[in-house]
Parts: structure tokens; C-alpha cells; sequence
């Protein structure tokens, strides 16, 4: 079939590459594909693309709501689409285009320090470093499935405050102040498992570390919980490193998987465009439905193929 396009399963805890669409013109059955095998393999991979800021707005529609992004990063150039965020570390009259710069960002979830955070992630690659800059996605299905059962029991009906005053890169927001006591910084309130809307499968959400907090425990408690539960989402089974090339669209679900990013040469140029989808639904947890295993922690173990 003309439309039909190939989708190549990546041999790690999750990530799949789509070939065979062009971003610009696809039609309702190959968006229709690119959907289930991003609800599938919960990151895709889609390279060779050209694609313009609202063109690349016209695919994030696909996915749901689009959220309007603020800047990155403090004193950022203007931007011509209110839909699309620039990621770079270049300066251009003493002026950044973009926001967090080239140091590395830690582990998170996009934006979950909102009420109705994003269900989808769109990144486009336009210029690449000398090295570095590498994404690493960790798959919360398969984080949940491996956490050790007493762990789990434990955190079965906890939630997580997810701090906004810092963004991902650990610069201090504009308009926000330095966090004395985590027990009053402000962000949305979210449980630590959710349940996934679409696929009905329970997941850990856990958002972003910084000044985060577990409401109703001492904050010694909370921190020592908090630790466990990052210990164990960031290990390297679970997760999968995308290295760029220029014109890599990669989509993420951001409901069931944290992200990362590595550091990069600073001499050298990263620019990328990013949009965002939601389902304009919050983070919830429906207590009907069980955990169910993933089949990536069936097939794999310590990203080796068994």
C-alpha cells in the first residue's frame, strides 16, 4: 500500500523510528500510523524532515491541544510562533534565541509542574554541536513494573509536588524567587502513578527532582523517598539515547516517559524547535486498573535484546 509506512522498533526500553513520511504532506492513514506506534514505543524517531515553524505546528495539532510556550530562557529573542519554543545555546547581538543554553538537563517530564501538563513532546533538530547533546528517554511503564514491592506499596496512593520555579536546566524562572522550604514552592500537585489515558496502563509520573515534594511527610522522609524512587527510574535499562542528526523529528509521550539531556560542546551551535500537544486532561489515577507488564521489560534487559 502507498501509505503504508515502516516502523523500525529500536532494540531498547523503548523508541521506534518511522520511515516513509514526509512531516509536510502525509496522509490520514500515515498520521494514523505515526499515532499508534508513538502510543506503542512511547518515543519516535522520524528523520530527513524540512519542515517549517508552522508546518511543524500543523503535525503537534495532530496530537491534541497545543499548548502557547513561554521563553526558555531569560531575555530571549522574540519568536514568530507563539506554539513553538527554541532550545539552543546561541546568542545573536548579545541576545540568546533560545533557552538552556548547553548544559546538561536532568531527568523530567515536561512542564509537570502544570495542572494539565503535555501528553505530547515534538523536537526538531535545525543545527547540531561538535559532540554531545545526545536525548535519553527512560520508559515510567517498565520503571514501574521493575520497583521493588515494598517500594511500590509505598507509594501506591502518594503524590508529588513539581516545582515551577526553576526550569529543566536549573535556571531560575523569570518572575519566580530562590526556594527556601520545598513544603511551600509553588507547582501542581500530580500522583506518583497515574494512569494512562489511552492506554490504560498504570505508569510512575514522577516530574522533575528539584524542590519536589511528597505532601503530608516530613521533609527528611519525603527527600529520602524521592531519592529511592530517581534512583531507580534513571537506570540505564530503562531507557533508550537518541543521537541527533539535523532534520530528526523525535516525539515523545510525555505521560509515560522522562527525558534527559547530555551536555554539549559549547563552542559549537544546538538549535532546536520544539512544540507541544495536551490532552487537556490531568495526571490521574483510575485504582480499577492493574499494573500490566510491558512487553519491553519482556524482550529486554540492560537495553540487550534476550
Amino acid at each position: 500500500m502507498a501509505d503504508q509506512l515502516e516502523i523500525l522498533r529500536l532494540p531498547y526500553a523503548c523508541g521506534a523510528e518511522v520511515r516513509g513520511v514526509d512531516l509536510r504532506a502525509y496522509s490520514d492513514q500515515q498520521f494514523g500510523q505515526i499515532r499508534a506506534a508513538w502510543l506503542e514505543n512511547l518515543v519516535i524517531v522520524i528523520r530527513n524532515q524540512n519542515v517549517t515553524d508552522d508546518q511543524l505546528t500543523s503535525f503537534g495539532q495532530r496530537f491534541g491541544v497545543l499548548d502557547e510556550l513561554p521563553p526558555v530562557g531569560k531575555g530571549q529573542k522574540p519568536r514568530d510562533n507563539k506554539y513553538i519554543s527554541v532550545i539552543s545555546n546561541v546568542i545573536e547581538d548579545g541576545v540568546p534565541i533560545g533557552g538552556l543554553a548547553d548544559d546538561e538537563v536532568i531527568w523530567h517530564s515536561d512542564t509537570s509542574y502544570r495542572e494539565k501538563p503535555p501528553s505530547a513532546s515534538i523536537l526538531y533538530s535545525l543545527k547540531l554541536p561538535a559532540w554531545g547533546g545526545d536525548t535519553g528517554f527512560a520508559n515510567m511503564y517498565l520503571a514501574l513494573e521493575t520497583l521493588e514491592p515494598a517500594l511500590r506499596k509505598k507509594v501506591d496512593r502518594l503524590e508529588i509536588k513539581n516545582d515551577i520555579t526553576y526550569n529543566a536546566g536549573g535556571q531560575l524562572r523569570e518572575g519566580f524567587e530562590p526556594v527556601k522550604d520545598v513544603t511551600k514552592c509553588p507547582g501542581a500537585i500530580h500522583p506518583i502513578i497515574r494512569t494512562h489515558p489511552e492506554t490504560k496502563r498504570n505508569c510512575l509520573y514522577l516530574g522533575r527532582r528539584r524542590n519536589a515534594y511528597i505532601p503530608g511527610l516530613k521533609v527528611e522522609d519525603s527527600e529520602a523517598l524521592l531519592d529511592q524512587l530517581w534512583s531507580h527510574a534513571t537506570q540505564d535499562f530503562l531507557n533508550w539515547h537518541h543521537k541527533w542528526k539535523v532534520g530528526d523529528v523525535v516525539i515523545w509521550d510525555n505521560r509515560c516517559t522522562m527525558h534527559h539531556r547530555d551536555n554539549f560542546d559549547p563552542k559549537t551551535h544546538r538549535i532546536m524547535h520544539r512544540a507541544q500537544a495536551r490532552d487537556d486532561l490531568r495526571p490521574a489515577r483510575d485504582f480499577t486498573v492493574p499494573d500490566t507488564p510491558h512487553d519491553r521489560g519482556r524482550v529486554y534487559l540492560g537495553n540487550v535484546a534476550l
